[in-house]
């Protein structure tokens, strides 16, 4: 049965905050709020984690997981950034967007694209997971929180600790965060493509 936090949604309890970066620090499965729908969260090394993520979103190998980063210079030991994309990029953040990059030997394997070997990053606009991330130090491993076969991602903290208690470990709660998934921009080849228009502006990046 999963652990249930509500949170205060411009000033979350820094205790609450903290017990939970404990439980992910200890291998737990977080459902957590972004500025861009709710996400599945866990340890950035944890292969029972990526497991379970991709278990309850019946993803393949090719999906590109997420590191949820706290800011530019986290970002920056992850992901390999020349001078114009980190200049387009530093534009962006924090905010709705998620760039696919190049991924530097700080990455476990497992979190990469098969062929590509890239990955995703994003640094987000939201008081709770900064809070989070904060507590914890180091990225969190994400990946957005649509069940497969559903058009619109969960939203309501009530209703996933009812609908993953037992695939879960911990839901984090600060109130509604929307139903638009980030905009995803691929850097990886030297272009910009869009691969998914959401709630970030894609205007800058045309």
């Amino acid at each position: 049965m999963a652990r249930y936090f509500d949170v205060h949604p411009e000033n979350p309890q820094q205790r609450t905050i903290g017990t939970l970066a404990d439980s992910i620090r200890a291998g737990a499965l977080v459902a957590y709020p972004t500025d861009s729908c709710y996400a599945l969260g866990c340890q950035l090394g944890s292969r029972d984690g990526i497991g379970r993520i991709r278990a309850i979103r019946n993803l393949d190998e090719r999906h590109h997981f997420t590191l949820m980063c706290q800011n530019f210079a986290q970002l920056g030991q992850f992901v390999q950034i020349d001078n114009d994309v980190f200049r387009a990029i530093k534009a962006a953040t924090p905010g709705s967007y998620t760039f696919i990059l190049p991924a530097t030997r700080e990455v476990p394997r497992q979190l990469l694209h098969p062929k590509k070997k890239t990955v995703g990053v994003r640094i987000p606009d939201h008081t709770v997971t900064q809070a989070l991330l904060a507590e914890i130090g180091e990225p969190l491993l994400s990946s957005t929180l649509l069940l497969p076969d559903e058009d619109e991602p969960l939203t309501q903290g009530w209703e996933i600790k009812e609908r993953l208690d037992h695939v879960v470990d911990a839901v984090l709660d600060s109130g509604d965060c929307g139903t638009e998934p980030t905009t995803v921009i691929d850097f990886s080849d030297g272009d910009v493509t869009i691969v998914r228009r959401g709630a970030g502006d894609t205007s800058r990046f045309e």
